[in-house]
Formats: structure tokens, sequence, C-alpha cells
């Protein structure tokens, strides 16, 4: 049974933009397309779980919010790196559900769809409610430094197992941890 990586959204796939509203806002990070096609490429299925609370604030409705993961998945495709599944958390901090991060949830429904083995699976993302639903998996944990990151790796108190620029590095960490497990190495573009 093979893993999952788990994807934050904003800030680790699309440009952070403080509660993006509007499918026009999407803007893909430079390397975040080619990151999760190389992901594709390694056998793996790429998920985005997202803290969407702006949706519990009023701010957009769902219709808004579906519209968004729409053109965000369009951008994707386009590059041949669509997610296999967007998973979201609608709800605001102190609505205390079970689905917003860095609770498992909605990983975990994730994981029985795609009948996936978290141990063997990664988390992605730009922030610290990223990180702590990937060590609370027990999944391998990488911080980018795109979005908030660059910021979080600086507190001492989070304590991801990788730290990279991009997605593309990533991508490149996690080929060498499969290839590293499974004895194999992964072959270089200019190999093929």
């Amino acid at each position: 049974m093979a893993g999952l990586i788990f994807l934050d959204r904003d800030g680790t796939i699309n440009v952070e933009k403080h509660y993006l509203s509007s499918p026009d806002q999407i803007e893909l990070l430079p390397r975040a397309a080619e990151g999760m096609r190389m992901m594709r490429d390694l056998g793996l299925q790429t998920v985005v779980v997202t803290n969407q609370s702006g949706v519990g604030r009023g701010y957009f409705g769902i219709d808004v919010l579906d519209r968004i993961h729409q053109r965000l998945g369009d951008l994707l495709a386009s590059e041949g790196a669509s997610p296999g599944a967007i998973y979201v958390c609608p709800h605001r901090p102190e609505d205390l559900c079970e689905c917003r991060k860095p609770s498992s949830f909605l990983a975990l429904k994730a994981a029985e769809l795609f009948g996936a083995d978290i141990s063997q699976s990664f988390v992605i993302g730009d922030n610290t409610c990223d990180i702590e639903m990937g060590q609370r998996l027990g999944a391998t944990t990488i911080l980018v430094r795109t979005g908030y990151g660059a910021r979080i790796a600086l507190q001492p108190a989070i304590k991801p197992d990788y730290v990279v620029e991009d997605l593309a590095e990533a991508a490149r960490v996690i080929g060498s941890l499969i290839g590293s497990a499974t004895g194999v190495g992964l072959a270089s573009q200019d190999d093929e």
C-alpha cells in the first residue's frame, strides 16, 4: 500500500493572499506544478488539505470556493499536475470542529478513500498547522519556505523533518527517501 502526499494550498501551491476570495486571485507559485508533477511521477497521489475559514466567517460562500478550486485545478491540469482530491475545512478556529488542521481528520478520510498507508505518507505545507497535522499522523513532514514558511522555519518550537525552498525541492527529497527505502535510486532526467 502506497502513501499519499498531503499538500497545503495557500502559500504552498498558490501565492498566499489574505482570505483569497476569487478565482481570479489564484496564482501558482513558481515550481509548484513542477513539484507536483514530479511527485506524481514518483507514483504518489497528491491530496490538498486546506483550512478556509473565510467561508465560516461569511467572506465568501462554498460556491465561490468551488470556483476557486476549479480554477486551481485547471491551472494545475494544464501543467500535468492535478491533485487527486481537495479536502476543505470551512470552519472558523473558534468553531472547534473536528476537521480544521492541525486535526488529522481530513487526512485520515483521504487515506481511507485512497487506501493509503499513512506511515508511508508525507505532509507538505508552509505553516505550523501543516507540520502538526503531519506529526499527529506519523507522516514525514516537510516545511516549504514559500508563503509563511520562511518565517515559520525560524521558530525553534517547530520541528519538521525537512525544510525546503519549494514543492520541486520537496519532490526531490521525497524521491531520495523513497529511493533509499526501496534500495532504488531516482533516475535523473539526463538518464532518460
